[in-house]
């Protein structure tokens, strides 16, 4: 806001955050029924942005079957106890970015 006293006149500033990307992609992982399945990729920035791992089409959350993890720009999902049904794509979408495995 300008005041002169007789005047005013305002401007807002709008900051937006920029899109953050994928700098490290998620790799092809082998594991043994019973193992634990670990997946991870970096991204160029920490972000506010929504990020989701995905098996398949189905979208994971945390519980006692997946735990998701970020720290910093390092985000990790690990398949507890994997099963021959838990075998097919992993992704992770950031924004427009997507890595898969």
């Amino acid at each position: 806001v300008c005041d002169t006293g007789d005047q005013q006149t305002t401007a807002t500033v709008l900051v937006k955050e920029p899109a953050a990307t994928i700098v490290e992609a998620l790799k092809d992982i082998t594991s043994y029924e019973g193992e634990d399945a670990v997946f991870e990729c970096r991204l160029s920035r920490e972000t506010t942005q929504d990020a989701q791992w995905f098996l398949g089409d189905v979208p994971l959350q945390s519980n006692e079957m997946n735990e998701i993890r970020v720290q910093g720009t390092r985000h990790t999902l690990i398949l507890r106890k994997v099963t021959l049904e838990d075998c097919g794509p992993i992704s992770f979408k950031v924004g427009q970015h997507t890595s898969a495995a």
